[in-house]
């Protein structure tokens, strides 16, 4: 028996963790070395003396800021999420959010500059608070959307090579041919292709902030569902919920390991490890 060949994503997926952030400094830094450069030959045309290395803490301490903020707004995006059902509420959010995001960007950004003065004698002036203020936020709104802006399409590239899984329609005419409120299917979109996946070939349903990952013979596909609104349309003599992140299929499961804090440890059949909560043991069991 031959097994499926590797996705492009499945391929991708063991070098991911150093990628993503790998991408994130590489072109910060890249951006810090270039505006350094940028600066210095502005001042040489403009005839203007500067110290070289004034100009290399300014950048970079800028720059080294803003890096160390990408997690931050890609964790504030996981919490307010940008998508068409919540645009219009947390669009408004965000907006107010690239103000926290500028005043923090300014004052590590000094405070990195004054320290590197100081270990040489010297003395850094910001210059005018307000109106360096809205100097910067003039620059670090675009910054803020910048990562956003790449962050969702990264993620729009994932869904695309992974496949994203949705609930079937009712007809516009006629009868369905299964029932609506307890699909035996949903279908697939991948890479432009549609295609259904049986219902009762789900393994693992796994919460993922506005979705729902359906694990079927290894590959895992996004439903966007709340793990309480998809429980109720599945069969409950199949699918049981094991943790408020969890469902199972019990034709999938091995084994049951208890463990001392009284948790237990599910084993699928394809070696799966999937954590039981004590609050679904008793349900589990029945």
């Amino acid at each position: 028996m031959t097994s499926n060949p590797k996705t492009l994503l499945e391929r991708y997926q063991p070098y991911r963790h150093l990628v993503e952030p790998g991408f994130w400094i590489f072109n910060y830094c890249l951006s810090a070395a270039l505006d350094s450069t940028i600066v210095l030959l502005d001042f040489d045309r403009a005839h203007l003396a500067v110290v070289p290395w004034h100009a290399q803490v300014w950048e970079w301490s800028s720059h080294l800021v803003l890096l160390a903020l990408v997690p931050v707004v890609i964790a504030f995006e996981r919490r307010v999420p940008l998508h068409l059902e919540t645009l219009r509420r947390n669009l408004p959010i965000h907006a107010l959010a690239t103000v926290a995001y500028s005043v923090a960007h300014v004052l590590a950004m000094v405070g990195l500059r004054k320290l590197a003065y100081a270990s040489q004698g010297e003395h850094y002036d910001f210059g005018n608070w307000p109106h360096e203020l809205f100097y910067e936020y003039l620059k670090d709104w675009r910054s803020y959307v910048g990562v956003l802006a790449v962050l969702l399409t990264y993620r729009l590239l994932l869904l695309r090579l992974q496949g994203e899984a949705r609930l079937l329609d009712a007809p516009d005419d006629g009868p369905a041919v299964e029932p609506i409120e307890r699909p035996e299917r949903f279908l697939v979109r991948k890479l432009g292709k549609e295609f259904l996946v049986a219902a009762n070939d789900i393994e693992i349903l796994q919460a993922s902030g506005n979705y729902v990952n359906l694990r079927v013979r290894g590959r895992e596909y996004p439903l966007r569902a709340t793990m309480a609104g998809i429980e109720p349309r599945l069969d409950p003599a199949r699918f049981v919920r094991v943790h408020r992140s969890y469902m199972v299929n019990l034709d999938c499961l091995a084994e049951i390991e208890p463990l001392e804090t009284g948790d237990a440890r599910l084993l699928m059949r394809d070696g799966t490890k999937v954590p039981c909560s004590r609050r679904y043991r008793a349900a589990l069991r029945k």
